[in-house]
């Protein structure tokens, strides 16, 4: 299921996503002592980090992850660690923990091993989760093109799977969909034109092996919010 949500701007869609954000957040730590968020990367929710890193929440008990990351160096452009680092995790969100899921240099089936049992012990289910979409219809990394797009949405997936995507650079890491699709708050966060035209073009099917990211917009297995701007 989605709902649909139109800003104006990008400025006003990101205040608005911020302080949704934050109440979801601060719910959860009064709730259970403790709060977890996926973010993506990209351009996009650059200005929302920005908004989000500013707010007075109590970071110290929010762990920070990400849906997915490529399987490169901390000081690559291509690092979404680096990204959320150095537009999230300053001011008052530098309090909060970051879980690591690229750790060390080769994604070996032993570090996928430990990294599952870390992620169900420190941030699963997640409060918060933010997702991104490409024009190929696929978020996080749940790729169409990849051999292990069958293994991403298996309803037993461990919660972390290592992915090869045929039409996209670098190895990477992934949190299953059944493991995402539990989420609190789920997010889709899209800006642009060609973006309306791909969502637009992943709600007239529920063909996820084609477009991913339907598997979060029909059905019943997740609640989506989908906030758009131009």
């Amino acid at each position: 299921m989605y709902t649909l949500n139109e800003f104006e701007s990008r400025d006003v869609l990101d205040e608005k996503l911020a302080h949704h954000i934050a109440d979801v957040l601060t719910q959860a730590v009064n709730q259970k002592g403790k709060a977890s968020m996926a973010v993506s990367g990209g351009s996009t929710p650059k200005g929302l980090f920005e908004k989000l890193s500013n707010m007075p929440l109590p970071w110290s008990n929010i762990t920070v992850t990400l849906a997915d990351e490529r399987w490169v160096d901390f000081e690559s452009k291509d690092s979404n660690t680096r990204l959320v680092h150095e537009n999230l995790l300053k001011d008052n969100a530098k309090a909060a923990t970051f879980f690591h899921i690229k750790q060390g240099e080769k994604l070996t089936s032993d570090v996928l091993a430990t990294l599952n049992e870390q992620a169900l012990a420190q941030v699963l289910p997640f409060d918060v989760l933010i997702l991104g979409m490409g024009e190929d219809g696929h978020t996080a990394s749940l790729f169409p093109c990849s051999a292990e797009i069958k293994q991403g949405f298996a309803p037993d997936a461990q919660p972390l799977l290592a992915v090869q995507p045929a039409t996209a650079p670098h190895q990477r890491i992934s949190f299953s969909f059944a493991h995402l699709a539990q989420s609190k708050s789920t997010i889709l966060h899209i800006c642009g034109d060609s973006k309306k035209n791909v969502l637009e073009h992943a709600l007239v099917s529920d063909d996820h092996f084609e477009m991913p990211i339907r598997a979060f917009l029909h059905g019943d297995a997740a609640d989506t919010s989908i906030f758009w701007a131009q």
